[in-house]
């Protein structure tokens, strides 16, 4: 974000102020985001690079504490006073509060600057007080100015609306002590740069906040979707090499047992290996370029011959006409997952695949479930289920083995 002029002036020293927190806010801001373009969507493009930061870190500051020059005017009163202890306490006194508030803003302004505890905040306000009753003794009523530094430091270290209070008791002191005091004159005025200088500076302190926490929370969307992209990255990279390496190994220990029976048919199963290990290696580039759609009909194909070469009885639909459009790449991941488990774990002999609208069924007679948490496939295949709003079911079938059920089917409704 470009940094904008203040909008203030004259004696509260507002415009400087408000140049210091939205120039420092600018700074932390960009510092939040990552170097490298790919770590994130939202990062911007407006901020500046890292020697510029580290200029603000310094410029900044120094840009809201130049505005103490305006304590310039109870100095030279007090200086242009009477020698005397009155005239040494008051120049005291207003180099004290000079100091104070250039510790306040270098300290506790800007996006991260800290709020101090309520009492220990009550105490120095307190002592900032004193110093500008301290500094009337001989600056009369130019020593009321600084007030409008009082305010503005309660605005950084309360950081809420109960530093405006301050202000409103700032400016009644302003209109009536010198009223009361006999020899001062009126600075009325004054009210106005009070006022200006805590609202404004409120505001942008309260701009700096929000902002802060909105970029938070950018960040925290980010690492997000990344977290979100590794899951779903880790998700295809199993249903997809798990399936295709599962049958892999399959066929090549069929080849191997027929290498002295058939060879010509343990030739004809080392082909098909090689072809399956480059339709792997196809899928997976296509993963990675987000251009590889998975079809039901391919799946049901792929895992009928798969069945076949395992030697295990299968009845495979062979239409996918009554699948909705919307669930078809569903049932296809829930088939490829099926098909890996029956070859992986089951031990079966027969499988039987049913398909409904709005129903997949894989049932086989092998060993059954063994009480294992699911693995990473039916975890994606949960999350992919949960997405179209499906439900994934995993018992013992019919058949006596495992039953994977995959359903949009309200419970009792099959």
């Amino acid at each position: 974000m470009r940094r904008e002029p203040g909008t203030g002036g004259g004696r509260s020293g507002m415009s400087g102020v408000g140049r210091r927190v939205r120039g420092d806010w600018a700074e932390g801001d960009s510092s939040m985001w990552p170097a490298r373009r790919d770590e994130t969507l939202l990062a911007p493009e407006w901020g500046p690079p890292g020697r510029a930061r580290r200029v603000m870190r310094v410029v900044g500051p120094i840009m809201g504490v130049v505005w103490a020059v305006f304590l310039l005017q109870p100095w030279q009163s007090a200086w242009a006073s009477p020698p005397g202890w009155e005239r040494t306490v008051s120049l005291l006194a207003v180099a004290g509060l000079a100091v104070s508030f250039a510790w306040v803003v270098l300290t506790h302004a800007g996006p991260h600057g800290t709020r101090m505890e309520t009492r220990r905040a009550a105490l120095f306000l307190s002592g900032q007080c004193v110093l500008v009753a301290l500094a009337c003794l001989a600056a009369d009523q130019d020593g009321l100015v600084g007030l409008v530094f009082v305010c503005v430091s309660a605005v950084f270290l309360l950081r809420d609306p109960r530093a405006l209070l301050l202000a409103i008791v700032a400016s009644v002191a302003v209109v009536v002590v010198p009223r009361l005091v006999a020899g001062w004159d009126t600075i009325d005025d004054l009210v106005v740069s009070v006022f200006l200088a805590t609202f404004a500076v409120f505001g942008f302190t309260q701009l700096v906040l929000r902002n802060r926490q909105l970029q938070l929370a950018r960040d925290e969307v980010a690492v997000l979707a990344v977290e979100r992209e590794r899951e779903r990255i880790a998700r295809d990279m199993h249903d997809i090499l798990g399936h295709s390496l599962t049958v892999i190994s399959v066929k090549a220990e069929l080849a191997s047992r027929m290498f002295e029976v058939d060879a010509d048919r343990a030739r004809a199963e080392i082909l098909e290996v090689q072809a399956l290990a480059r339709s792997a290696l196809a899928d997976v580039r296509g993963m990675v370029t987000a251009t590889r759609a998975v079809t039901l009909a391919g799946e049901l194909a792929g895992a009928r011959q798969a069945f076949d070469s395992a030697a295990i009885e299968a009845d495979v639909p062979g239409t996918i006409e009554e699948v909705p459009d919307r669930l078809r790449e569903l049932f296809a991941w829930a088939i490829r997952e099926g098909t890996t488990n029956v070859l992986r774990h089951s031990a079966a002999s027969h499988v039987r695949v049913t398909m409904t609208p709005d129903t997949l069924t894989i049932d086989d007679d092998g060993a059954g479930p063994d009480g294992d948490t699911p693995g990473n496939g039916l975890h994606g295949l949960t999350e992919r289920a949960r997405q179209v709003g499906a439900r994934v079911e995993m018992s013992r079938g019919p058949l006596g083995g495992y039953r994977l059920l995959v359903t949009t089917a309200p419970d009792g409704a099959r």
